[in-house]
């Protein structure tokens, strides 16, 4: 990214980092750079080698019981909740016809809820499970879904939008109470804080939410998981998810997955004191800004990502003057950034119509400084105060 612009949309896609860049370089002075992996000479064999390596350390990085084997490597982060959903949903009802009903909450990804008219047109019934109030879903709200028709139960680690951070585990237990398989989209919350993902069956997680260069995903699928492959030819990725793998994206997702779990320890507290410092700024008494949860930093929202709502500015005003003032923030997901609607995540949390209109989502790492963030609130306030 350019040093001209103060770039606070990671959540979005985060930079790439310089050992990003670096681990490219290794990759392709190694003698088998290129070789298909699935060849059989020794150049192959050196890169299937290698696959294998990268594969290990996704798991070690993921944690939650996850074994190299249960690593499918994607082209991202919504092939991988493609994948989950079509491809366990359809397992679970070959294995047992009566499990026809998929359950989503009503704050994930489009890469999730996109799929609820395919569902439906594939025959499952699909249940919708709004946020109480602060945001999360909790598992008694599931319970009340749950019975033995259900086939899947998805629902996002932490929201792309807000911050929040579910129970995960919870949830799954009240899934698997009901013999129903659960995913988990942890693509935001991966590397950021730790996963609670020792009860579920599959997660997925994204290269460049992290740093890595875009283009990379993993499902990690426990192989007691049912799963139906939704392509065919060459039977790749033990034949969940045929082609030829991109040994590349792997071997650098992986080594930055890798570091970024290694440090998020000393990260996190920093970057969630950061965050913290956002928020105190920008919804002082009187700024006429308001934070979309009041869910404290410790647990229960991620670092790094700051929801906020502009009491009678909407979100595209703020926007182009904040670009033109060189501070590049979003309104909410980036994949629905053109849509003229407010935010579905925000709606489903009950926050009035007018008020979801002027959503704002600031998110950064631990390579943001202070006084970027400081020259940021400046900014944003003094544009508010403005109009108003």
């Amino acid at each position: 990214m350019t040093s001209e612009f103060i770039y606070l949309d990671y959540a979005a896609s985060a930079p790439v980092r310089e050992e990003a860049f670096a681990a490219l370089q290794e990759y392709r002075e190694k003698p088998f750079a290129g070789a298909n992996p699935n060849s059989l000479h020794t150049l192959g064999r050196q890169a299937s080698q290698e696959l294998e390596a990268s594969r290990k350390r996704i798991a070690q990085a993921l944690g939650g019981g996850f074994r190299p084997t249960d690593i499918v490597f994607t082209s991202g982060g919504t092939e991988a909740n493609n994948l989950a959903i079509y491809g366990i949903a359809e397992a679970m009802r070959k294995k047992d016809p009566t499990r026809t009903k998929v359950i989503f909450s009503a704050i994930e990804h489009d890469s999730v809820l996109d799929l609820v008219p395919a569902m439906r047109e594939r025959g499952f019934e699909v249940v919708l499970i709004p946020p109480q109030s602060d945001g999360a879903i909790h598992p008694e709200d599931l319970q009340k879904h749950m019975d033995d028709h259900v086939a899947l139960v998805s629902i996002m680690h932490a929201n792309n939008e807000t911050g929040i951070v579910n129970n995960i585990d919870a949830l799954a237990q009240v899934t698997h109470e009901f013999k129903a398989s659960f995913h988990t989209d942890a693509i935001q919350a991966f590397a950021r804080i730790p996963l609670a993902i020792n009860q579920v069956d599959a997660v997925s997680i994204a290269s460049h939410k992290i740093g890595a260069p875009i283009g990379a995903g993993v499902l990690a699928l426990r192989r007691t998981c049912p799963f139906k492959a939704q392509t065919f030819g060459g039977g790749q990725e033990l034949g969940r998810r045929p082609g030829t793998q991109d040994v590349q994206s792997a071997y650098v997702f992986s080594k930055i997955a890798q570091m970024v779990v290694n440090q998020m320890g000393e990260v996190r507290p920093y970057v969630a004191a950061l965050a913290q410092q956002v928020y105190d700024r920008l919804c002082a008494e009187g700024t006429h800004i308001l934070p979309t949860t009041t869910a404290t930093m410790d647990k229960n929202r991620l670092p790094g990502l700051v929801s906020v709502v502009v009491d009678g500015l909407d979100s595209e005003t703020l926007l182009l003057q904040l670009d033109a003032a060189k501070f590049e923030v979003s309104a909410g997901s980036a994949c629905s950034s053109a849509s003229l609607d407010p935010s579905h995540v925000l709606t489903a949390m009950g926050i009035p119509r007018n008020l979801a209109f002027g959503s704002l989502r600031i998110s950064f790492d631990e390579r943001v400084s202070s006084e970027a963030l400081d020259a940021f609130c400046d900014t944003l306030l003094q544009i508010v105060k403005s109009y108003r």
